[in-house]
């Protein structure tokens, strides 16, 4: 709601004044900025203040070195090759993870079945895996098959989490009108259980991002981001090792965005509401 203030102009239910209150989304994104401003300060001062290049570069030097990979073909391809390997494995998660859960939720057994691997997966150190995949086939598609361990017990859980705690009375309604199973699940099953997946995307797709770098960076799959930082290791190249964890933190946010964007649109649909454009007109992808 608004408010005419006598003296104040136009204020909103938040309390801001002015012809048009500035949205929260871009006060948020001002925060952002400044946020991340004061840690390039604070990383640019340590920098200068060790001033041992081999132990730590500046942001500038990152940077120089960002512009320089960037144009490159052999950059694409390296990204590209990650890319494909560890969204491969998160999307085979979710869907193993959705369907596992909901066998667990339909019967009993199957619960009491999958609780033990399930927990032992989410236990193994990453690296076990690692070495374990190394062993029984080659490093092609290690990261995949890392990502894909990691995101699964997570998304598993929350999954089987949103099921259990469904609308009853709208679970009950259904039952009584003898509701459809095709329109039971798109009405109640997946407006109850999508809070939760969207939560095991969030945490799902870090853990595969970091777990398959570092897949990569054991077994050296020609071709990817983690040889790409074991060479930068190897060679004291700091600035090439900076700017492809940059690179990968970017690939992360960026592929969370999108997933996340498509569950919102996917919502929006089966609640019969326009869907969001996945491009924000104020500026940015969503």
């Amino acid at each position: 709601m608004l408010d005419v203030g006598g003296t104040g102009g136009v204020r909103d239910r938040t309390g801001r004044t002015g012809v048009g209150a500035r949205p929260p989304r871009l006060t948020r994104r001002v925060r952002a900025v400044v946020a991340v401003g004061c840690w390039l300060v604070v990383w640019q001062v340590a920098s200068v203040a060790l001033d041992q290049p081999i132990l730590l570069v500046g942001p500038w030097e990152v940077l120089v070195r960002l512009v320089e990979l960037v144009p490159t073909g052999a950059f694409w391809a390296t990204v590209g090759r990650t890319l494909a390997d560890v969204v491969l494995g998160f999307t085979a998660a979710a869907l193993v993870a959705v369907a596992l859960a909901a066998a667990a939720a339909a019967s009993r057994w199957v619960d009491a079945l999958l609780a033990p691997l399930i927990a032992t997966t989410r236990a193994t150190p990453v690296v076990a895996f690692i070495i374990l995949v190394l062993l029984w086939t080659d490093a092609s598609h290690l990261a995949t098959v890392v990502a894909f361990l990691m995101a699964l017990p997570v998304l598993y859980t929350n999954v089987l989490e949103g099921i259990a705690h469904r609308d009853a009375r709208l679970l009950e309604m259904t039952r009584v009108f003898a509701v459809p199973w095709p329109r039971r699940v798109a009405a109640v099953d997946v407006p109850g259980v999508l809070p939760y997946f969207v939560a095991g995307c969030r945490t799902g797709i870090g853990l595969a991002w970091k777990s398959g770098i570092a897949a990569e960076v054991i077994g050296l799959p020609v071709g990817t981001i983690g040889e790409q930082m074991y060479q930068a290791k190897l060679f004291l190249a700091t600035a090439d090792l900076f700017a492809w964890t940059v690179v990968v933190v970017v690939l992360a946010a960026l592929t969370e965005r999108v997933v996340l964007a498509l569950l919102e649109r996917a919502r929006r649909r089966l609640a019969g509401e326009p869907a969001p454009p996945l491009v924000d007109p104020a500026g940015g992808a969503r």
